[in-house]
C-alpha cells in the first residue's frame, strides 16, 4: 500500500525560534513526528511504534516549503518512507509499529 500526503510547517511553528536563529530549518524530530502522524492516520488504528531500522536526513527543510510524505507498507510489517520537497530528497527511512488491542497503551 502506497500513501502520499503533502504538509507544510509554517514560520510560526513553536519549535523554530531556536532552530536556528536567522536561518530557521524544520527540526528532524518534528519531521519524524509528521511521518508518524501520517502512518497513524493511514492505519486508523491504535498503534505503537516499536522500531526505526533506518532514518537518513539528507537536506534541510525550510519553513513553508511543501513536504510530500510517501509511505510504502512492506510485507514484513515495516513502513518505508520518503520525504521530498519538489525534486529534493529531505529524508528517508523505515519505521516499525504494531497494532495495540488494549486501548490503555500505544502511541496514539
Amino acid at each position: 500500500m502506497v500513501i502520499e500526503r503533502i504538509i507544510a510547517l509554517n514560520e510560526d511553528h513553536p519549535s523554530l525560534p531556536g532552530h536556528f536563529p536567522g536561518h530557521p530549518v524544520i527540526p528532524g524530530v518534528l519531521l519524524l513526528g509528521e511521518v508518524m502522524n501520517v502512518i497513524r492516520q493511514a492505519t486508523g488504528r491504535n498503534i505503537e511504534f516499536v522500531g526505526m531500522p533506518s532514518a537518513k536526513f539528507l537536506s534541510p527543510l525550510n519553513p513553508g516549503e511543501p513536504l510530500t510524505i510517501r509511505l510504502d507498507q512492506q510485507s514484513d510489517g515495516a513502513t518505508e518512507f520518503t520525504c521530498t520537497t519538489g525534486s529534493r530528497l529531505i529524508m528517508r527511512g523505515c519505521l516499525r509499529y504494531r497494532i495495540v488491542t488494549d486501548a490503555s497503551t500505544g502511541d496514539s
